[in-house]
């Protein structure tokens, strides 16, 4: 599986942005989907996660109520729609799928996922 994130930029506080993610290789449908984020200095950290068909989502505490993510099986693509944008949400965005699900059930661990994007930066200045 190929992931190919786009969609990152420098935007200001309280604005919004929607990342995209597109595969390749795999059988989306069955694939888990996830987006992670690394700020400068920091860890990587769980955002949000999706179901094969889009029905669970879950999100990290920091960015719910905030962002959204969704997707498109026929398009092979994933989106997580920003919004309200804060200082704290600079980081690389990483999209990631998991293709081990046997039941698609969704996870937050980083471990779980198989393949990863190379990531886009989004900046939100003060």
């Amino acid at each position: 599986v190929q992931l190919q994130a786009s969609g990152g930029g420098l935007v200001q506080t309280g604005d919004f942005l929607r990342l995209s993610c597109v595969a390749s290789g795999r059988t989306f449908s069955r694939l888990v989907m996830g987006w992670f984020r690394q700020a400068p200095g920091k860890e990587r950290e769980f955002v949000a996660t999706i179901s094969w068909g889009g029905t669970v989502k879950h999100y990290a505490n920091s960015v719910k109520g905030r962002f959204t993510t969704s997707r498109d099986n026929a398009e092979k693509s994933v989106y997580l729609q920003m919004n309200s944008l804060k200082p704290e949400d600079t980081a690389v965005y990483y999209c990631a799928a998991d293709d081990g699900s046997v039941s698609g059930a969704i996870s937050t661990s980083a471990d779980r996922y198989d393949y990863w994007g190379k990531g886009t930066l989004v900046t939100v200045s003060s």
